[in-house]
């Protein structure tokens, strides 16, 4: 087996579609603008500097899906695939991923951003598999705030995907080849553990590590 694991925000795609989502919903009069951006900033910052609290994080940017309800949060996030997340979308990217499944790898998102903002992302992206942040759902499918399982974030990516392996009764040692591509510091533990660690329009960071250590830096979107 052949992995091509790609992070997506900063890495496939050139903003942060979390953070955008957010911004999105304030557009939508669902959250209060100045209330909302000066909490999401905060996070935002925290996540750069590697002190994100993943499940603090999700509770807040769940709260509009479970204010406004599941059937209003489709129906919005098709018009934010439209609006934002498709002209973020560049050809460089969708053909990276192109380039790996033609070359019969199988192609995982793996990202710390939830499952509701991110399926149609990945799927739109033509990757095989999507790895995110699953949400606790309650009996009407509404997400509880809650994160489902093991968090796919820092060291929980390396996790998710072994028991995505798992799941088809591989392990790593199956593995013939594989190549992670991500911008942050905070993926350091999947990139770590991959055959092939490319540091995809790295944060300073780890740009400076990825230099010390003879990695390959590619700026996806110059």
């Amino acid at each position: 087996m052949k992995l091509a694991l790609f992070d997506l925000d900063h890495t496939l795609l050139p903003i942060d579609s979390d953070y955008a989502w957010g911004q999105f919903t304030i557009t939508l009069g669902w959250r209060d603008a100045q209330q909302h951006t000066q909490a999401n900033d905060a996070f935002y910052a925290q996540y750069v500097a590697g002190t994100l609290d993943i499940a603090a994080y999700t509770r807040f940017g769940t709260t509009a899906l479970r204010e406004h309800g599941m059937p209003a949060a489709h129906a919005a996030h098709e018009r934010f695939m439209r609006e934002v997340i498709r002209p973020a979308m560049r050809p460089a990217a969708t053909d990276l991923v192109a380039q790996y499944r033609d070359q019969g790898y199988a192609t995982l998102m793996v990202t710390a951003t939830n499952a509701f903002i991110t399926r149609p992302i990945a799927q739109a992206f033509g990757v095989d598999e999507l790895i995110a942040i699953d949400l606790v759902l309650d009996d009407s499918g509404t997400p509880t705030g809650q994160i489902q399982g093991t968090p796919s974030f820092r060291e929980g990516k390396v996790t998710r995907v072994e028991q995505w392996l798992s799941e088809r009764s591989c392990s790593w040692a199956d593995v013939t080849h594989s190549v992670f591509y991500s911008d942050s510091m905070n993926d350091l533990p999947l990139l770590e553990r991959v055959h092939e660690p490319v540091a995809t329009n790295p944060d300073a960071r780890l740009r400076d590590i990825a230099t010390q250590r003879g990695w390959r830096i590619l700026n996806l979107f110059e």
